[in-house]
C-alpha cells in the first residue's frame, strides 16, 4: 500500500518543480510556437522518456540503499528534506526572466527522429535533475510499505505531470511567451514553488 499523505503533498511539490520555467519547459514553449504542439509532441516523447529513465535509476539507486542500509535512509529523509527547503529559498532568490533560445530555426525541418533525440537529450544530460530525482524521492518514501508500488506511482506522477506542463507551455503560445518574459511574472511563479518546497521540505524533515 502506498502513503497517501505522502502521495499527497508528493503531487503538488512534482507539479511545481515541472511549471517552473526550466530547460525542457523552454524548449516545448519554443517549439510549440514554431513547430505547433502535434510536432512538438515528438520532442516532448523523447522528453519523457529521458525523464523516465532517470526517474527510474535514481529510484532503484534510492531503493538499494534503502534495501541495505536502512539506518541511512533517515538521513537520506532529512537531506532530502533540507535539499527542497534549500531549492525554494533559491528560487525565492531568483530574479532573472525566462531565457527563452532563438535558436530553433533547425527544428521547423527536424524529422521526428530528431525531434525525439532532443527532448531526450534535454532531459537525460541534466544533472540537476539527476541531483534533484536522487534529492526528492526519499522523503516521500515510506518504509512501512511495499517499495515497488510507492515508485509506481511516483514515478507515473513525475511523468504525468511533466507531460501535463510541457503540453501547457506548448499550447501557450505568444501570450505565455509575454507573460514568461517579464521577469516579476517568473518571479511570483518561482516564489509560489519556493514557498511549497520549503513548506514541503520542513514538513517532510520534522515528520
Amino acid at each position: 500500500m502506498v502513503s497517501l499523505s505522502l502521495i499527497g503533498a508528493f503531487i503538488p511539490t512534482a507539479f511545481f518543480v515541472s511549471i517552473t520555467p526550466g530547460m525542457c519547459m523552454t524548449l516545448a514553449l519554443t517549439l510549440g510556437m514554431t513547430i505547433g504542439l502535434r510536432r512538438t509532441l515528438w520532442m516532448m516523447m523523447g522528453e519523457l522518456v529521458g525523464v523516465g529513465i532517470v526517474v527510474v535509476a535514481s529510484a532503484l539507486g534510492v531503493a538499494a540503499v534503502m534495501l541495505q542500509y536502512p539506518a541511512i535512509f533517515a538521513v537520506f529523509k532529512y537531506i532530502g528534506g533540507a535539499y527542497l527547503a534549500w531549492l525554494g529559498i533559491q528560487l525565492w532568490l531568483s530574479r532573472g526572466r525566462m531565457a527563452i533560445s532563438s535558436e530553433v530555426e533547425g527544428a521547423k525541418t527536424a524529422t521526428p527522429y530528431g525531434l525525439i533525440t532532443q527532448g531526450f537529450v534535454t532531459a537525460i544530460a541534466n544533472p540537476k535533475g539527476w541531483a534533484f530525482m536522487i534529492s526528492l524521492l526519499p522523503p516521500f518514501i515510506s518504509l512501512e510499505h511495499a517499495m515497488a508500488p510507492q515508485l509506481s506511482v511516483l514515478v507515473a506522477i513525475i511523468l504525468m505531470t511533466e507531460l501535463i506542463c510541457m503540453t501547457l507551455y506548448a499550447t501557450g503560445g505568444r501570450s505565455l511567451r509575454r507573460f514568461l518574459e517579464k521577469s516579476g511574472n517568473v518571479r511570483i511563479l518561482n516564489r509560489i514553488a519556493g514557498t511549497l518546497m520549503v513548506a514541503v521540505g520542513i514538513w517532510l524533515a520534522s515528520s
